[in-house]
């Protein structure tokens, strides 16, 4: 019998990567108005090489992109900067379509819900604050929590933990096959990948069930209740 839930955040819940992108580009044509002489295709570039350096999740790009090019902060270019992309963000930060319903429907079925992120944990409960989420999930796991990224079990075991259901009897959403499906599969989760936000071009899941709506979750909690229960 199903009786939790763990879902990835990024790409998942929330299209971040179109969140980002918007965010990112008011940013940039922000501070090219506030006095950053360079196109917005070279500002593009500096920043992409930042975040492949620092990761996506780096809070001060806008500072490293000023620095790297002034050897010093502009704060009349950085705040314009930020500005611009908090309420770009802001705007662009929406559940994908039918998360709101069907997180919904499984509070109602008496399921409990949790988040596996490798997002900071700040920012992940920020996400899930602006968005009003923060009443359905009561546990948020991080790095910050276990001192593990996914695919490691650690995140998985402790979300598992901080609900008090075995593995078995967990569903993991996530849509970074290598991550999310390997991971919760590694611990005995049954998986589920979230196929709407995958932008890696997944072909080869190794999923238990693939989605192509949030909505289908519903589908594979009832179908897994009506299998024999799972070693």
């Amino acid at each position: 019998m199903i009786k939790g839930v763990i879902f990835d955040l990024d790409n998942t819940l929330v299209d971040f990567m179109k969140m980002k992108r918007e965010a990112i580009n008011a940013a940039i044509h922000s501070m090219i108005d506030a006095g950053l002489r360079l196109s917005p295709e070279e500002v593009q570039e500096r920043i992409d090489t930042i975040y492949k350096e620092k990761g996506i999740e780096f809070q001060n790009v806008f500072d490293q992109l000023l620095y790297d090019v002034f050897q010093k902060v502009d704060y009349k270019i950085l705040s314009a900067g930020i500005i611009a992309y908090r309420r770009a963000r802001e705007a662009a930060l929406v559940p994908y379509p039918h998360v709101n319903i069907t997180l919904v429907e499984l509070v109602k079925r008496g399921l409990k819900l949790a988040v596996v992120s490798d997002a900071p944990s700040r920012e992940a409960w920020l996400r899930l604050c602006y968005l009003n989420f923060h009443h359905i999930f009561d546990y948020v796991v991080t790095f910050e929590d276990t001192g593990e990224r996914k695919p490691k079990p650690g995140p998985f075991r402790k979300a598992l933990e901080l609900l008090s259901i075995h593995p078995h009897e967990a569903v993991m959403v996530g849509d970074w096959a290598e991550r999310d499906m390997v991971g919760a599969a590694a611990v005995g989760m049954i998986t589920v990948f979230a196929r709407y936000g995958d932008t890696f071009g997944t072909v080869e899941t190794n999923a238990n069930y693939e989605i192509n709506d949030i909505s289908e979750l519903l589908a594979v909690i009832d179908n897994e209740n009506q299998l024999p229960r799972r070693a």
